[in-house]
C-alpha cells in the first residue's frame, strides 16, 4: 500500500548562543514528527505556517478551517498517524469548532493548533476593541477536548509536547498560541526538548479466567450463536480469531457499519447488522440464540433502536473498556479485554461441535448466502430525469477499481452504502460521529493525500456539497487525487422524508435542479452529468484512467426513501 507517511526533515543546528523565533522552534518541532499540516492561512498563524512550508513538511490550504480540521482526521485515520490542523484564532476558531468536536469522536489522533490573542505584558489601555476576541479555550474545553495553551516562551516547546502526546493517544487535542509567544525569540537550548516521533506499542489486555469461562458456558448451550464484529474488532486484528470460533461452534459473521466487508469472502458473512442488513441475512439473525458482540458500542444504530436483535437471545458484549459494555444496548454477559485475544481464548475454551450440531452451517444456508445478489433486493424506480440510487450504486461497485477507499457524508442517500464493496473496513469512512452534514469533503481529501496510490471516492449528498464546494479548490490546488460522487436528489433527502412522515409541507427542504459537473470542471475536474445508467457507463473512462480530480453529478429519485429513515424518526 501506497501510504504518504512523510518522513521526518533535516531540521537545521542552531549555533550556540543565537536566539531564535519561538514560531520558528515550532515548525522545526512539528516538522520533527513527520506529519503534513492542513490548514488556512491567518494573520496569528501565517508565521507558523510559512515556516512549516521552508522545511518542506507539507502544508496543505483548505478553502475553510472546518475542512482543514477534517482533512486532519482524514489523514489520521487513513494512516494511523498523528493529523495536524493549523487554525487561526476568533473566527477561525469558531469556524473550526464544528471540525474539532467532529475529530474528538472519532478516535483519530489529531492536533488541531490555533493561533490566540496576546498573553504577555497585556495593557488595559491599548486601542480596541479586539475584533476578534473569543475564549478558544474556554469554548474548547465544554467541547470536551484537552485543550493546551502556550503562555511564555520558554514552555511553548513544552506545550507542543504535552499536546502531541494527548492527541497520540487518539483523541482531539487543542493548542493555543500566543502571537506574542510565537514571535518572542528565545535560546533553543534554555528550551525543554521537542517532542518525537513515537510509534507506542501495547499489550492486548487479557481478560479475565472467569469471564471466559462463563461466556464459554453461554456459547456451549447455543445451537445458533452469532458474533457481530465492530471496529475495534478490526482494529485489533481480530478477524481470524472470530472466524475460527465461529468455524468450531457454527455460528454465523455480521459486523456494524463501521467495520463493514470485515468477513467479505467468508461463506457464513451476513454483511451489516442493522439498518442495512439484507433478505437473505434478516431470517437468520432473527434464530440466533446468543449474540457475541466483539469491539462494538453496539448502539441504536447498529441494532435498528432493538428492532434488529433476535428476541430472547443473550448477549456478550466483549470490549476493551469496561464503560462501553452495555453503554447502549442489551449486555447479559460482560467481557472486558482484548477482541482478538477475547475470541482465541474463547475459541480454546468451547467444544467443537460435528457438521451435524451446527444448524447455522447447513448446506441450504451457505447457498443461500452464496447465491443472494442484491440487486433482487429492489425494482428499480428511474423516472425520465433521475436514477433509482439504488441501481446506481450497483452500476459503480463494478466500474470502480477495487483498491477503493470509499468515504461517506450524511444523509439519505446512505441507502447506497450495502451495495458498493471494499476490502474491509480500512476501506470504508462514515463521517457520522458528530450527525453531522458537510464533513464529508475535507475528510475525503485528507483520506486521500494519506493514499496517494489508492483510488478514494467521496459520496457526498448536494446538501452537503453545497455547504463545502469551495473545497473543489483545495483538491485541484494542492493535486489531491479524489473521485467526488454528488448524490443530488435535490433537497435535504433526509428532512424531506422525515416532513413526509409527519406529514408536513416540504417546500423548505427542496432546492432547484443545479448542474454541479460544469463548475467543477472550471476548478479543473473531470466532470459529468448523470441522469441514467446509459449516461454513467458514457463516463466510466473518468473512472477508469482519471487524469486528475474527478465529479459525477448524479440525479437521484428523491421520492426514495433510506431504510432507517422510519427508523430514526420514531426514535
Amino acid at each position: 500500500m501506497d501510504m504518504a507517511v512523510n518522513p521526518p526533515p533535516v531540521v537545521p543546528r542552531h549555533e550556540p548562543g543565537t536566539r531564535v523565533p519561538v514560531y520558528q522552534l515550532l515548525a522545526e518541532d512539528i516538522a520533527r514528527l513527520g506529519a503534513p499540516v492542513f490548514g488556512l492561512m491567518s494573520d496569528d498563524t501565517m508565521l507558523l505556517a510559512a515556516s512549516l512550508d521552508a522545511l518542506g513538511c507539507g502544508f496543505h490550504g483548505a478553502r475553510h478551517e472546518n475542512s482543514a480540521v477534517a482533512m486532519a482526521e482524514g489523514y489520521a485515520s487513513a494512516s494511523g498517524e498523528l493529523g495536524i490542523a493549523l487554525i487561526g484564532r476568533g473566527p477561525a476558531a469558531a469556524n473550526a469548532l464544528h471540525g474539532a468536536v467532529y475529530a474528538s469522536r472519532t478516535g483519530s489522533k489529531v492536533l488541531v493548533v490555533f493561533g490566540e490573542r496576546a498573553m504577555l505584558g497585556n495593557d488595559p489601555n491599548l486601542p480596541g476593541p479586539d475584533g476578534k476576541a473569543f475564549d478558544a479555550a474556554a469554548v474548547l474545553r465544554a467541547a470536551g477536548l484537552p485543550t493546551f495553551v502556550a503562555r511564555t516562551p520558554g514552555t511553548a516547546r513544552a506545550v507542543l509536547a504535552q499536546a502531541v502526546q494527548a492527541a497520540q493517544r487518539g483523541t482531539a487535542a487543542a493548542l493555543l498560541l500566543p502571537l506574542d509567544v510565537q514571535r518572542a525569540t528565545i535560546d533553543p537550548r534554555s528550551a525543554p526538548e521537542p517532542p518525537v516521533r513515537t510509534h507506542e506499542t501495547h499489550r492486548p489486555a487479557a481478560p479475565r479466567a472467569q469471564a471466559i469461562a462463563a461466556a464459554a458456558a453461554v456459547l456451549s448451550r447455543s445451537r445458533k450463536p452469532l458474533f457481530v464484529a465492530g471496529l475495534g474488532a478490526h482494529q485489533a486484528g481480530a478477524r481470524e480469531a472470530i472466524e475460527t470460533l465461529a468455524h468450531r461452534t457454527g455460528g454465523l459473521l455480521a459486523t456494524t457499519l463501521k467495520a463493514k466487508d470485515m468477513f467479505h469472502d467468508n461463506p457464513w458473512n451476513l454483511g451489516i447488522i442493522g439498518s442495512f442488513s439484507h433478505s437473505a441475512a434478516r431470517p437468520l439473525i432473527d434464530q440466533a440464540d446468543c449474540l457475541v458482540v466483539f469491539g462494538a458500542s453496539f448502539n441504536q444504530r447498529t441494532t435498528s433502536g432493538g428492532e434488529a436483535l433476535p428476541h430472547d437471545a443473550a448477549v456478550i458484549h466483549v470490549d476493551l473498556v469496561r464503560s462501553h459494555i452495555g453503554r447502549w444496548g442489551p449486555a447479559d454477559l460482560a467481557v472486558v479485554g482484548d477482541a482478538r485475544v477475547v475470541a482465541q481464548q474463547l475459541a480454546g475454551a468451547v467444544i467443537e461441535r460435528a457438521a451435524a450440531d451446527k444448524p447455522f452451517h447447513a448446506d441450504a444456508i451457505r447457498h443461500r448466502l452464496a447465491s443472494f445478489d442484491r440487486a433482487n433486493e429492489f425494482r428499480p424506480e428511474h423516472t425520465a430525469r433521475t436514477v433509482d440510487p439504488r441501481a446506481l450504486a450497483l452500476e459503480l461497485d463494478q466500474m470502480l477499481p477495487p483498491d477503493r477507499n470509499l468515504v461517506y457524508d450524511s444523509g439519505n442517500f446512505l441507502q447506497i452504502l450495502p451495495y458498493l464493496r471494499t476490502r474491509g473496513p480500512r476501506h470504508i469512512k462514515h463521517t457520522s460521529d458528530f450527525f453531522s452534514v458537510g464533513m464529508g469533503f475535507g475528510t475525503a481529501l485528507g483520506f486521500a493525500r494519506a493514499r496517494p496510490g489508492e483510488t478514494t471516492v467521496l459520496f457526498i449528498g448536494d446538501g452537503g456539497f453545497a455547504m463545502t464546494l469551495n473545497e473543489l479548490d483545495t483538491a485541484a490546488r494542492e493535486g489531491i487525487p479524489l473521485v467526488v460522487v454528488v448524490m443530488n436528489d435535490c433537497a435535504y433527502g433526509a428532512e424531506r422524508h422525515y416532513l413526509e412522515l409527519e406529514h408536513m409541507p416540504i417546500a423548505r427542504s427542496v432546492f432547484p435542479d443545479v448542474d454541479y459537473a460544469p463548475v467543477a470542471e472550471a476548478f479543473g475536474f473531470g466532470a459529468a452529468t448523470i441522469r441514467s445508467l446509459g449516461d454513467l457507463r458514457h463516463a466510466s473512462p473518468l473512472l477508469q484512467a482519471p487524469d486528475g480530480p474527478v465529479l459525477l453529478d448524479c440525479k437521484i429519485n428523491a421520492a426514495i426513501a433510506a431504510p432507517f429513515t422510519a427508523e430514526m424518526a420514531a426514535h
